[in-house]
């Protein structure tokens, strides 16, 4: 479940670390049934698209579905972000961005610490991401982009400007956070220096495959003008040791997680032995 320090010295040095092929297709077609179920409840939870009608994305799974209880605790995850991090982790956030064909839409440049710091008052970006392809990504169906080093720059300081779709309007102010117009967009002037310094790299593979990245890599993905769907599952950890400061106004559990335990793995086997403990942690 380990991995290797070739593989930590890559993701120091690039920000991320691709592994085709983690998941086996037996694991995946274990979180892809569960799929129908988690896109079909309407709560805050499930963002939709311009198009006031497809899912964009649902936070919070794991909070109600034993399978994605089981994906934030399996080992093959937990373990490799333990050794990033040098330290135990908790969820601080999970999500599931569906990208579906045809309809799917743009995730503009930004980077992810920036909203956990400004938001959520977490103190550093001693936290990583780890992306599981739920289907196939490739050239076509809106691939996410990425930066490599762009997290070497820190913290890249951008006025927030909030935007919201028609079909939000009387949202609260958190979903500008959420939908195709982020608050914390890079400007074009800075894209362009990063990109020139460090080129755009895009992570293609079969389902299965899993993408670490770093809270603080400049990151966006293209609509998807593709038929076929692009879902990723998306496991935000972080440090046990890096615990978000106090906030007068809290944004929902389900972006910024009140429970701070240490994850505790699970055996390898775990999407395959769900029992009525799934959801103690």
């Amino acid at each position: 479940m380990r991995i290797s320090r070739e593989n930590l010295r890559a993701y120091e040095e690039d920000g991320y670390l691709f592994l085709p092929g983690y998941l086996t297709s037996r694991e995946v077609d274990v979180l892809v049934a569960e799929l129908p179920k988690v896109f079909a409840e309407d709560s805050p939870r499930r963002v939709l698209e311009k198009n006031g009608k497809s899912v964009r994305s649902v936070y919070g799974a794991h909070t109600f579905s034993p399978t994605f209880e089981r994906l934030v605790r399996h080992p093959k995850l937990v373990m490799p972000c333990e050794q990033i991090l040098g330290s135990s982790v908790y969820v601080y956030q999970f999500k599931i961005n569906a990208k579906l064909g045809l309809v799917g839409d743009v995730w503009e440049w930004h980077q992810d610490f920036i909203f956990w710091h400004k938001e959520d008052g977490l103190p550093e970006s001693r936290a990583l991401n780890a992306v599981i392809f739920l289907h196939d990504v490739n050239e076509f169906n809106g691939p996410m982009f990425l930066i490599p080093g762009s997290h070497r720059y820190g913290m890249i300081d951008v006025p927030g400007q909030a935007t919201v779709p028609a079909a939000y309007a009387e949202s609260p102010d958190w979903i500008s956070n959420l939908t195709a117009d982020l608050k914390y967009s890079i400007d074009p002037s800075t894209l362009k220096i990063l990109v020139t310094e460090h080129g755009i790299v895009a992570p293609k593979g079969e389902r299965g495959s899993l993408l670490f990245f770093h809270p603080n890599v400049a990151h966006a993905s293209s609509p998807n003008l593709s038929p076929f769907d692009r879902t990723v599952a998306i496991v935000s950890y972080n440090s046990v040791e890096n615990l978000p400061r106090p906030q007068k106004e809290r944004r929902p559990d389900f972006l910024v997680a009140e429970d701070y335990r240490p994850v505790m793995p699970l055996t390898e086997d775990a999407l395959f032995t769900l029992t009525e403990d799934a959801l103690v942690t």
